[in-house]
């Protein structure tokens, strides 16, 4: 997939990849990863849909100049921008962790109004239960950004995010990890300060499209509760639960990914 780059009217930059023709399906990732979160799916999502898979700004080869503000608004700034100038104005996406939480916000904000979307494990609603955030706004010390951008592959457990052992997750997890200098890091610390830490429970009241809640039944952090009482709250969505499948969603079972996400989003 050859490497593609939009730029924002600010001069921030989103890097992404395509694959297959059709229409557009956006797939965004998880905090701390990179579009290769969703390479197990690709290939089958790309039999009929043109797949788009950025790096979210501060992931992968996008946008970590502190120069940034990073704060929610102009996270959901750039995300919007990026998904009607590559999707159109009503994309199709689903999204996981950090990418669910920017979608969210940009469509409570009328930023973005999808025409289906699939929220994979994160806190949607509720009040997000890492501790990352804490630990990440240290970065904006002289000093400590280096000790944090060197600690943090030794730091990250590949074994614990998989419920199946998968294979793959080290080589995700390292490649995501390689690329983190203490120039991001000082970027991370200051969109983990702008971050709420508080529950969100107003980014569901906007959303009145068909929504599908795609869980994984082992992921501790995201747990199926979250998914449930999120879908008393929606007009029109369903839940599914894919089993024996953790944080890493697409690498513990991407035949039930694939599967689920065609036959939502056609």
């Amino acid at each position: 997939m050859k490497l593609r780059l939009y730029h924002h009217p600010d001069g921030a930059r989103i890097a992404y990849r395509q694959a297959g023709a059709g229409p557009p399906l956006a797939l965004l990732h998880s905090q701390g990863l990179t579009h290769r979160e969703f390479e197990p799916v690709v290939d089958e999502l790309a039999r009929r849909h043109r797949v788009v898979l950025p790096d979210l700004p501060l992931h992968g080869a996008s946008e970590d100049r502190p120069s940034h503000p990073y704060t929610p608004d102009w996270l959901t700034d750039v995300l919007a921008g990026f998904l009607t100038e590559t999707c159109g104005p009503r994309p199709v996406l689903a999204a996981h962790g950090f990418g669910a939480q920017l979608a969210l916000r940009a469509i409570a904000d009328r930023k973005l109004t999808p025409a289906r979307l699939v929220l994979l494990p994160s806190p949607l609603h509720t009040r997000p239960r890492r501790l990352a955030p804490r630990v990440l706004s240290a970065g904006a010390i002289p000093g400590v950004d280096r000790i944090l951008a060197r600690a943090a592959p030794r730091a990250v457990r590949p074994g614990r995010l998989t419920a199946t052992g998968a294979t793959g997750a080290r080589d995700l997890v390292r490649h995501a990890l390689t690329d983190l200098t203490g120039t991001r890091v000082r970027a991370l610390a200051k969109a983990a300060r702008a971050w709420p830490r508080q529950a969100q429970p107003d980014v569901l009241d906007r959303l009145d499209c068909p929504v599908l809640l795609l869980w994984a039944d082992e992921d501790p952090v995201h747990p199926l509760a979250i998914a449930e009482d999120a879908l008393e709250r929606l007009p029109d969505a369903q839940l599914r639960v894919l089993e024996r499948t953790g944080f890493l969603i697409a690498y513990d079972d991407p035949v039930g990914l694939a599967r689920e996400l065609l036959a939502f989003c056609g």
